[in-house]
């Protein structure tokens, strides 16, 4: 039976049997936490400091990992004992807890309250969305799925609310044209906002904008670390890039800021910068350690690679924002 994009994802990923519903997301593909948890985390660590400071230190204060996987974000964090002694931490996973993680990190599958920071690092890509098509008439169609094979045929014309999404986000201009609608991530991060009562969102995805727009989609499939087609049977991770200018509009007059994550990290204290080789022959072990970090630190700011993530930044009665942010 063909269905809706949006529908066979949502079955796909999170049904009873769905993907994030019966493994690890680190077994099928790398985030920038996979790559260089440690790193990633202290760079997070430096953002809740900054957060911390602007709102006159909380007692307590949250930190929430929105799509958490397997708790490795929260797992791997580290800061000063004046801010761990206050600091709340919740992981927000639709998936089971894994055994191991620190018992101090709550795990829940709803937004809490939040008097903090929010983060959630590719969590939106994976919200699923429907797909539209141009035909040869000049027609958006809504694309239709066979939820076993993956085969695709064009359905009813677009209409309503997707019909106007398209039209202001991602219009479409030639047969063959396709455009994820996001409409349904737009909701998810206001959502999120929403339950900040003072503090900072922060979604960190790839993506595009009005400019960059992929005309042929793309939405894909992964699974065992490899790219493969995406059909939604719950063998394979869905995912799509997420037109970040349409989130960072969802939340009005919320003083949105958007950034590459090359640029946020380097700022919150990540470098590649290579150790000085002297360092080989004075301290090897010290070398070698220092080598490590900067090759990891090197693949989480690669400009072509996750350093060209997006980063946006949504305060919420957040004082100096310009402080707060990298």
């Amino acid at each position: 039976m063909l269905v809706p994009w949006r529908q066979a994802a949502q079955d796909a990923l999170y049904g009873p049997s769905g993907f994030y519903l019966s493994t690890r997301p680190a077994f099928h593909f790398r985030t920038s936490v996979h790559a260089a948890a440690d790193l990633f985390a202290d760079a997070i660590g430096a953002l809740l400091d900054r957060v911390d400071t602007a709102l006159g230190h909380p007692d307590p204060i949250d930190l929430v990992d929105v799509g958490a996987g397997g708790g490795e974000l929260l797992s791997s964090l580290s800061v000063p004992a004046t801010l761990a002694r206050r600091l709340r931490l919740t992981a927000v996973e639709r998936g089971p807890r894994p055994s191991g993680l620190v018992p101090d990190v709550a795990w829940v599958d709803e937004f809490p309250p939040v008097t903090g920071l929010l983060v959630a690092n590719e969590w939106l890509d994976n919200v699923p969305l429907d797909v539209a098509c141009r035909d040869a008439d000049g027609v958006d169609r809504l694309v239709l799925v066979d939820p076993t094979s993956g085969a695709e045929t064009l359905g009813p014309p677009l209409s309503g609310d997707d019909a106007a999404w398209v039209a202001r986000w991602w219009p479409l201009t030639s047969p063959g044209d396709r455009a994820e609608i996001g409409a349904p991530r737009d909701a998810a991060w206001a959502s999120a906002v929403g339950r900040v009562r003072r503090g900072l969102a922060v979604a960190v995805d790839y993506g595009h904008d009005a400019a960059s727009r992929p005309t042929g989609g793309s939405l894909t499939g992964y699974r065992d670390g490899r790219q493969v087609p995406p059909v939604p049977d719950g063998s394979c991770d869905l995912t799509a890039h997420v037109a970040v200018d349409a989130v960072a509009a969802a939340v009005p007059a919320s003083g949105a800021v958007v950034r590459r994550q090359r640029e946020v990290l380097r700022e919150l204290g990540v470098s590649g910068r290579l150790p000085p080789r002297k360092l080989a022959s004075t301290d090897p072990a010290g070398y070698l350690r220092a080598l490590s970090t900067a090759t990891r630190a090197a693949e989480i700011t690669s400009p072509t690679g996750l350093g060209s993530f997006y980063w946006l930044f949504q305060p919420v009665q957040l004082k100096n924002v310009k402080d707060v942010l990298p």
